[in-house]
């Protein structure tokens, strides 16, 4: 008989924990961020791919791109604001004229509420471009590119 009590006493704790993983996964999204360089003609560039809110204040790391900590602080913008702390994922610079395609969970409260994607880059011996590129983190700008001011020729993100 006290069998049948764990089992019965264990059945609703496997369906609490059902429903809250899937209430979770509700509250969230995956994004795909691609980002195309410009044929520049120099070294691979440094990256940092961040979400901010509407005051422009960092609220999560989703990629920086470059091998060499020493050189994340030449990505202003997100450097400033983190301190070097990386809270997405990392790697090696990427060339000119590449693309670097990153997927990423974002909270569903963060679409349509005046957050954005940036990029800051930075290429060794040249110059670095601190938000060179932003896309609102809007449903309707969801798959429309958006052009860089330095070495980003284009930013979009799909979700």
């Amino acid at each position: 008989m006290k069998r049948h009590v764990l089992a019965f006493g264990f059945a609703p704790f496997l369906g609490l924990c059902s429903a809250l993983a899937l209430s979770s996964a509700a509250e969230a999204r995956m994004v795909k961020v691609t980002t195309t360089l410009k044929n520049y003609g120099g070294d691979g560039a440094y990256l940092a791919i961040y979400v901010t809110d509407g005051s422009g204040n960092l609220q999560k790391t989703i990629r920086v791109s470059g091998g060499k900590a020493k050189y994340h602080k030449h990505l202003a913008g997100w450097y400033r604001q983190s301190g070097g702390r990386i809270d997405g994922t990392t790697g090696a610079s990427v060339g000119a004229g590449g693309t670097l395609v990153v997927s990423v969970d974002l909270a569903d409260s963060m679409i349509d509420a005046g957050f954005q994607i940036r990029v800051d880059s930075a290429v060794e011996k040249d110059s670095d471009v601190p938000v060179d590129a932003a896309v609102p983190l809007t449903s309707a700008q969801s798959g429309k590119p958006v052009a860089g001011k330095g070495y980003v020729k284009s930013l979009v993100f799909d979700m």
